[in-house]
């Protein structure tokens, strides 16, 4: 089992986690951070845009972006030409959140990460990619 590629990979999920959890998340959980680094690229996308680009099914979206604006961190519009598009918006405290959450998260990278010289990381990184970009290819071929 511990051979299994599956099993390495929990491994570093439930690791990575529990870092996060630790360094970053007194800040912003995984999916708020990831939802206002896609607010902040993209205001004033609509909610359910959003929620495919950072890989949320619609309702996690909703909930994610209802306690956002309950905690003043954005801000949800109603779109002019449908009143059931909610439109997303960074507040001034989501500015900063994000900008405290994103030092945080690029400090966790380094921990992460330091075990490797910079070629080391930069190949890392896009074997890890190349990794999840194949293995997304099999659940979208299904």
């Amino acid at each position: 089992m511990t051979a299994a590629p599956g099993y390495q990979v929990r491994r570093l999920y439930q690791a990575y986690l529990a870092v996060w959890a630790r360094e970053v998340d007194p800040v912003l959980t995984g999916p708020q951070f990831a939802v206002l680094q896609a607010v902040e690229a993209h205001p004033g996308q609509d909610q359910r845009s959003m929620a495919a680009a950072v890989a949320l099914d619609t309702s996690t979206m909703a909930d994610v972006a209802r306690r956002l604006e309950n905690r003043g961190l954005l801000a949800r519009r109603t779109a002019a030409a449908d009143g059931r598009r909610k439109l997303l918006y960074l507040t001034d405290a989501g500015q900063e959140a994000l900008t405290e959450a994103n030092d945080r998260a690029r400090r966790l990278d380094k921990i992460l990460l330091e075990s490797f010289d910079e070629a080391e990381r930069e190949r890392f990184v896009v074997k890890l990619k190349a990794l999840a970009d194949r293995w997304e290819g099999l659940v979208e071929a299904a």
